[in-house]
This record gives C-alpha cells, sequence and structure tokens, in this order.
C-alpha cells in the first residue's frame, strides 16, 4: 500500500517534508451515526487493502433501528498475516460527541485522535494521545457547496486518511468511481471533491503524523494469485454457485438477507432462480421443492427464521433430502440484538427439530472459508442425501477480508440431475446404503415408483407403521453421520503438542485464538490452540489430543448456561466425558478480543501473571517518536 503519490496533492497543496514512519498494520476505527457513510469510508480502506496485496480485517456495529444512531466501522491492514480486528485502536475518528465519549477508552496511548471540531470537545487535559482537530462538517459543506451539505464527510474523511498513511490515490479513486458506478455523474464529482478536499487540507497540527506501511517480503508472499476483497456473506453465496447450487429460496432478515440478496441477483445467470417467498416457513418449503426435483438447493435465516423453519428441518430429515440451510447467528433470543454477533444456535442446529434428527452441522472460521465451508456443506448434502447447517455469525457476515482469489475453473461444479431410467430393484431408501433419490420424471423399470413422504417409511418410500422398520431407519439415518465422521480430517491445530491448556475454538473465533495462542506461549506458557469447523458430527480421534492437555477451555459467543458450559463444551463434554473441559464464554454482542480470551485462559490455569498482563496497554506504532 506505499503509494506513488507526487509531492502534491490532488489540491495542489505541497506535503510535508517530514519522512514517513514505517508501520507493520494499524486499527482505524470510525465512530459516528450510520447516516454517515462510515461503513463505506471502512469499505475502501479494505478494499484498497486487498488491491495492495495486503492483509486485511473489518468489524462494524450498527444499529438495529430503522432510524439508525451510533455506528462504528473498524477496519485493520497492514503487511502480514492479520488474524483479528484489534482488540484497541491506533486511530480514532469521532464525528459526534457521543462518538468520543463512547469509544475514547477504545484507543490505544500514543495514538491518533481525529476529531471533527464542529461537533466534538475532547477533554484538554488528556495527554495519552495525539488530538487533531478537524472541522469536518463545515469544511466539507464548503468544499461541496449547493445542496450536498455535509454528506459527503466521509469521503473528507477518507481524503485524510488517505493522506496521513500515504495510501494509494490512484486506487482509491479507482474504487470510488466503481462504488457509485451507473449513479448519477454528480454523485461521483461530489465523492471525489470531497476526497480531494480532505486530502488536501492544510494540515498544520499533522505535520509529523505521515506514515507509510513496511513493504511485503517477497518471500512470504502469498501465492501469487490475485487477492480478492469480500465479506462474509458474499463470499458463501459465491461458495453455493462454485458448487454447482442452482436453485433457492428465502425470506428476509437480518444479518442472512444480502445473501439472499446475491442470490437473487447471480443465479439468473446461470440459468438458476432464487425465490424470495411470503414467510420462512414457504421458504424452507420451496426449497425443499427444489431438492425433490434433484438437485441440492438453498435456505436460510437468522435465528427467529430457523425456528420456524424446524418443522419443515424435520421432513427434510426423515425424507433424506439432499438441502443446505444457512443460520447467520446474531444476539437472542427472539428479536433479541439483530444487528449484534453470538453464536448461541448451535444447540438449535444440531437438535432444534421434533424426533431424532441426525444432521450436519458446519461453522466457516474466516471470510474466505466461507467461500470453501459452503461448497463443501454442498459436497455433503449430495453425498449422503442429507440437510447440511452452515453456522456464521453477524460478525463473519459484514467482516471484509482480503485473500487470495480461489482457483474457479478448477473448483467450479457443473452439477447435472440424473433421470436416466433405474432398474427394476431400485430402493430409494435402502437398509444398507445411503440413500439416493429418482428425481422427479425419472422412470422406474419396476413400475413401483417410491413416494416422498414426512412419515416413517420401507425401503421404497412406502409409509409403514412397522416398529422394526421405525427402528432399522432411525439407525440407517445415524449411522451416515457417524459414516461421515469418519472421513472428516482431524481439526486444525497449533501450537504445542501438549501442555497446560489447549483453546479450543469454533466460528468467527478462530483468528482471536490464534493470537491468543501466541501471548500464551510468550508469557512462557505450553499451550495450543485448536479450531472445530465440523461442529456435528465431530471429528474422530479428539481424545486422544484433549487427553495431552492439563486444561481445555472451549471459547465461544454464547451464555455459560445452568451448568457453567457454553454450547459447545458441553456437546464435548458429552461426547468425551472429560472434566478438563472448561468454557470462556459472553454474549455482550461483540467479537471477542484477544485479552478476553487471555484472561479466561490465564483464570482458568491459575497463572496470576499472565492474568495481570492483560491490562498492560501497549503503545500504538503511530506513537511519536
Amino acid at each position: 500500500m506505499v503509494s506513488p503519490n507526487t509531492p502534491e496533492t490532488p489540491g495542489g497543496t505541497e506535503r510535508s517534508s517530514v519522512a514517513p514512519r514505517s508501520i507493520k498494520d494499524v486499527v482505524i476505527r470510525l465512530a459516528g451515526n450510520s447516516q454517515d457513510g462510515i461503513q463505506a469510508v471502512g469499505g475502501f480502506l479494505a478494499r484498497l487493502a486487498g488491491r495492495s496485496e495486503q492483509d486485511v480485517m473489518t468489524y462494524m456495529t450498527i444499529p438495529s433501528t430503522i432510524s439508525g444512531g451510533p455506528s462504528i466501522f473498524q477496519v485493520r491492514m497492514g503487511t502480514g498475516d492479520i488474524l483479528s480486528a484489534g482488540d484497541r485502536a491506533d486511530m480514532l475518528v469521532a464525528f459526534y460527541q457521543h462518538s468520543y465519549d463512547a469509544h475514547v477508552s477504545s484507543l490505544r496511548p500514543g495514538g491518533v485522535l481525529l476529531y471533527d471540531s464542529d461537533h466534538v470537545k475532547p477533554v484538554e487535559e488528556d495527554r495519552r494521545f495525539t488530538s487533531v482537530a478537524c472541522p469536518i462538517t463545515s469544511a466539507t459543506v464548503e468544499a461541496l457547496g449547493g445542496t450536498a451539505k455535509d454528506k459527503g464527510k466521509n469521503m473528507f474523511v477518507l481524503g485524510l486518511i488517505a493522506r496521513i498513511f500515504d495510501l494509494d490515490v490512484a486506487k482509491l479513486t479507482t474504487l470510488i468511481r466503481e462504488r457509485f458506478a451507473g449513479k448519477n455523474e454528480d454523485i461521483v464529482r461530489n465523492a471525489l471533491l470531497g476526497f480531494d478536499a480532505g486530502y488536501a487540507w492544510p494540515q498544520n497540527n499533522l505535520r509529523d503524523l505521515f506514515y507509510r506501511f513496511e513493504a511485503i517480503d517477497q518471500a512470504v508472499a502469498r501465492s501469487g494469485r490475485p487477492q480478492i476483497t469480500l465479506d462474509g456473506n458474499s463470499a458463501i453465496a459465491y461458495g453455493f454457485i462454485a458448487a454447482g447450487v442452482r436453485y433457492g429460496a428465502g425470506y428476509p432478515i437480518t444479518p442472512w438477507s444480502s445473501i439472499m440478496e446475491t442470490l437473487r441477483t447471480e443465479l439468473p445467470k446461470y440459468g438458476g432462480i432464487f425465490v424470495q417467498c411470503e414467510d420462512e416457513i414457504a421458504s424452507i418449503s420451496t426449497a425443499l421443492g427444489f431438492s425433490y426435483t434433484g438437485s441440492v438447493a438453498i435456505t436460510g435465516s437468522a435465528g427467529p427464521g430457523l425456528s420456524l423453519k424446524m418443522e419443515a428441518l424435520s421432513w427434510a430429515t426423515m425424507a433424506e433430502m439432499p438441502i443446505v440451510v444457512v443460520n447467520v447467528q446474531r444476539g437472542g433470543p427472539s428479536t433479541g440484538m439483530p444487528t449484534n454477533v453470538e453464536q448461541s444456535d448451535l444447540m438449535q442446529a444440531i437438535y432444534g427439530s421434533h424426533g431424532d434428527t441426525p444432521r450436519v452441522v458446519l461453522a466457516p472460521k474466516n471470510v474466505e472459508d466461507c467461500f470453501y465451508t459452503a461448497m463443501e456443506a454442498v459436497r455433503i448434502a449430495r453425498e449422503y442425501s442429507t440437510p447440511v447447517l452452515l453456522l456464521t455469525d453477524q460478525g463473519l457476515s459484514s467482516r471484509i477480508e482480503a485473500f487470495d482469489e480461489p482457483d474457479l475453473p478448477k473448483l467450479m461444479i457443473d452439477a447435472k440431475v440424473d433421470r436416466s431410467e433405474r432398474s427394476a430393484d431400485f430402493k430409494p431408501y435402502p437398509l444398507d446404503r445411503v440413500t439416493r433419490h429418482a428425481p422427479a420424471g425419472s422412470r422406474i423399470a419396476s413400475g413401483k415408483y417410491p413416494t416422498v413422504t414426512g412419515l416413517e417409511h420401507d425401503e421404497l418410500g412406502h409409509p409403514t407403521g412397522s416398529p422394526k422398520l421405525h427402528a432399522q431407519m432411525n439407525a440407517k439415518r445415524r449411522e451416515k453421520i457417524k459414516a461421515l465422521a469418519a472421513t472428516l480430517p482431524a481439526p486444525e491445530h497449533s501450537g504445542e503438542a501438549e501442555g497446560d491448556v489447549l483453546l479450543v475454538t469454533w466460528g468467527s473465533n478462530w483468528g482471536p485464538g490464534r493470537e491468543a495462542l501466541a501471548r500464551v506461549q510468550a508469557a512462557g506458557i505450553k499451550g495450543g490452540h485448536m479450531h472445530i469447523r465440523h461442529v456435528h458430527p465431530l471429528p474422530n480421534g479428539l481424545e486422544a489430543v484433549f487427553a495431552r492437555y492439563r486444561r481445555i477451555v472451549v471459547a465461544e459467543l454464547n451464555d455459560e448456561g445452568v451448568y457453567g458450559f457454553g454450547q459447545l463444551a458441553l456437546m464435548l463434554r458429552a461426547r468425551l466425558a472429560n472434566p478438563a473441559i472448561v468454557s470462556v464464554c459472553k454474549t455482550d454482542g461483540l467479537t471477542f478480543k484477544v485479552s478476553e480470551l487471555v484472561a479466561g485462559i490465564a483464570r482458568h490455569i491459575g497463572h496470576a501473571a499472565l492474568l495481570e498482563s492483560v491490562g498492560t496497554a501497549r503503545p500504538s506504532p503511530l506513537a511519536a517518536r
């Protein structure tokens, strides 16, 4: 992200002659209102990092009310692997007094406070930071004039940040034009005017604040493939398309809706269709109709919507229909906190329906993994003729990351429906093999056509009340899930092979977990980190790994419950009967900070020095020389 900028700004103002300081990465928190377009600023920065072969991760909070309200967008970008969005900010951009009041505590000592002096009055006695006053609102109005008012102040701030961090102006300008492509030319012109005004703003008190990201070490660079920058929901949608999905149905709900919107736009390009239905029950029923025709279909929602889908999902288990159901988890129960993160739907995903309903549950670890996990979910649904639930969460759904572009020519699957004639001895539900349906329109040589029903059935699908057959079919549905477990790879395991503590994470907790392990090892503690992607069924062999550690700390974003354990921890204790398994849980609607995981580990292993070190403030890389 080293800029080829000339010594002059877009507006012609001379650049400071101060040599820029070299930094590895930086955490920038933009705090304002959702109407200010701070998400757009964060998105521009993230996509610039992706196009500059750098790593990036974002985090955002938005209000759940239609009228909007206080919001943040945090971007961590720079050189090398970035595994979390950062515990504390190196730069805070405060648009309003409430932004300053609520978020100044998130700024690292030595960091930079950039605030709108038209709206913010900071505590003058606070000398922990480099404070930069800028009349963002009035300067934007002056630059744009007319009826634009202050609607371009997000672009003004983007220009300020571009100058401070010596960002690539040419690439940013291209991104701005792409973002507003198809809109009125006045909108594009105002966006660029706002950007140029921010970049050229007379920075008397920014004279010494120029930074440049370290050059990328090509010896440890990525695969050489071009990078793409996506959010988690988009990655899931494109993963489905790559896996050969052409049909689906859904109903809008936060934070699932953008997956539905992407599929509605993209599937027709591949000869498919995505139907927006009148409610959640109609959505899963429509998707099951698509599956009945021989195609793996997609539906999805958040926790409240999944509750409504559960009866039909139970039918899908009985009928052994290949379907993938996405749950973008959010704060619950009930309507809960629609725009906050939580991982409290695990038990719902595994056991939520009535009756014994064995099914598969997968959870991606980051945005790149959203793409590949979506593909795997479709493969498993197709191969084992079973419902598969894909558990992601609100934090991962909106997070933007850069990663190597998938090799689509090698990955794309053209899934064709097999309507060839079935032999006279064809049975869709054989007791000794995995179910294979005959899609509607297939000819059966015997003339005995199967039925697909929610009633218990024999091997032809015909309803039965036989106690023996019911027991046999229950076992058949269970055993194919156990057969899948035997094929699963061992979970990702890093750090020491044995020691004092093993940190176990699932879903979007992977990155903070990896960073927490590094801090634990730096304190001289022998520790490891395991990340579980295949949540149900669990891979075989976990007991042997767990036995090599004194404590197994399971971190998850749900409540510890009446028994003192999170949902995955409860499942692991039931599966392995290992009393060393303990929990670190939280339900504040925010993703895990690395420091929170380190503190939880320290408490469970009784390491006072490690616990004390968590509160030690690390200086920002932006601190003055």
